[in-house]
């Protein structure tokens, strides 16, 4: 077994270089997708030139369009974010206790006891804090 120390630090390198650049190929055609200011044709043309020339073609994005690849990821996930927040005020605003009576509270409680999903001691705190409100 004649493999230097060199050579074994040389191969693990290359071996996470390559993965470093697989990562920032599939960066590259996934900002390609997802931005919407491009059309079809642009979307086609600048994955052909990734995939034919995919180190050429990755610089070439780069440089052409890297600025906007981290402001178009900011934006996306300050949508996302706006969404979560808008469905779960909605979820809370019309949720199964939202606007229900003292009579309504109680009776769903006395439905999870009989049902075995919470114990006599869970019903009877919960009955207590509905009772207290």
């Amino acid at each position: 077994m004649d493999y230097p120390l060199l050579n074994v630090f040389l191969t693990m390198l290359w071996f996470f270089v390559w993965i470093l650049w697989l990562m920032l190929l599939f960066r590259v055609i996934g900002d390609v997708f997802r931005d919407d200011a491009l059309s079809g044709w642009a979307k086609a043309g600048w994955t052909l030139m990734v995939c034919a020339l995919p180190y050429l073609g990755v610089l070439v994005y780069l440089i052409a369009r890297g600025r906007g690849m981290g402001e178009r990821e900011m934006r996306r996930v300050q949508a996302q974010e706006r969404a979560f927040r808008t469905y779960v005020q909605q979820t809370a605003a019309t949720g199964p206790t939202a606007g229900a009576t003292k009579a309504d509270e109680l009776g769903r409680l006395a439905a999870l006891h009989d049902q075995g999903a919470i114990t006599d001691d869970e019903y009877e705190r919960a009955k207590s804090k509905v009772l207290a409100v």
